[in-house]
């Protein structure tokens, strides 16, 4: 199974341009709010129109510009489940499964595939609720074994859990990680938040301003983001700019520092990135001084303001994040962070 989308639409002064390739598995699209992710899926299901490009989905095109190609939604064998899940909250649970059911004529095998999916999502209990009777977590089960039913050849997920609460949004990922490796095509997912992207995604494509700026396997992403907006979508709190000064040496004016990296400097360095978590105490490379600014208690950890000393007096202090039981009563005198701590932000 694969998905090519090579598309581009304006709206006002709005441009649109994605461009990736999927291969199997779950496929996250990272980006903040605005930034095209849901306006993409629309087009690939049909519901927008690009103004150029193609899309082609298991061999099969599905929009071609150039060649007037543009198949309807319900040709498409792709599966969209939106934001509020939209049920239809006049029909039972049971009666919106059937929904997904409607090229099936035959009675016997329409019942199965609709008692397999209630139980596959855990819903059976509630088959005869109304969506206005539906928790959060089951009327986004529900409207997932609607499109579960229709065997779609491609599966879209916009923000599933954007509506749920911190801990409903975490069993969901459990259970929603085991039915997207049993569904065996390809899955789009479209979200915001780093962790859910970190947690579903074997690959990442990350959205900014209309453009893909890059697609890379997840840990791939995360240990190098590659550009500012990357690196800030996977949460890394500390972001400067950055000057070339040697192979494996940059500078960091902002910060009053230079640090020698594990991999080359190229060309076009625009910044440098350090998560929270990578500086330490005891951490011999790239040691300096630094100044105790501000603090913030959170559950299990802290997180620590400081500054280098060597910083000028206006820069913006720098977060170090640290486990409660690893910080002792006095603040460190240095900080240091290894090479390959150090991110490398391009262009």
């Amino acid at each position: 199974m694969s998905l090519l989308v090579d598309i581009e639409k304006r709206l006002g002064d709005f441009h649109l341009c994605a461009s990736f390739e999927t291969d199997g598995g779950v496929m996250g699209i990272l980006g903040a709010s605005g930034c095209g992710k849901s306006m993409t899926l629309k087009c690939i299901a049909g519901i927008e129109t690009p103004d150029s490009g193609r899309i082609v989905l298991d061999g099969v095109t599905l929009f071609d510009a150039e060649k007037r190609i543009n198949l309807p939604p319900q040709q498409r064998r792709v599966g969209y489940l939106f934001q509020s899940g939209a049920l239809f909250p006049n029909m039972t649970v049971r009666q919106n499964i059937l929904c997904g059911l409607r090229g099936e004529r035959d009675r016997a095998k329409r019942e199965a595939a609709l008692q397999a999916a209630m139980e596959l999502m855990q819903i059976a209990d509630v088959a005869d609720h109304r969506p206005s009777q539906l928790s959060g977590g089951q009327a986004q089960r529900a409207a997932l074994a609607r499109i579960w039913v229709s065997q779609p050849k491609l599966l879209m997920l916009d923000e599933p859990f954007s509506a749920l609460d911190a801990h409903l949004r975490m069993q969901l990922q459990w259970q929603m990680r085991s039915l997207l490796q049993e569904f065996g095509r390809d899955v789009l997912m479209v979200t915001h938040s780093r962790d859910e992207a970190y947690h579903l995604s074997g690959r990442i494509a990350v959205m900014d301003a209309g453009h893909v700026l890059t697609v890379k396997e997840t840990k791939a992403l995360f240990a190098d983001p590659g550009s500012v907006q990357a690196a800030r979508l996977t949460g890394c709190k500390n972001v400067a700019t950055a000057v070339k000064t040697g192979e494996y040496e940059v500078e960091v004016p902002e910060w009053g520092v230079r640090f020698q990296t594990a991999s080359p400097v190229s060309d076009g360095l625009k910044a440098v990135g350090i998560r929270a978590h990578y500086f330490g105490a005891r951490a011999a490379q790239n040691r300096y001084p630094v100044v105790y600014a501000d603090d913030m208690e959170e559950p299990f950890e802290w997180l620590i303001a400081f500054r280098y000393a060597s910083a000028p007096p206006e820069s913006k202090p720098l977060w170090w994040r640290i486990p409660k039981d690893r910080r002792s009563l006095d603040f460190p005198q240095e900080l240091g962070v290894a090479a390959a701590n150090i991110l490398l932000l391009y262009a």
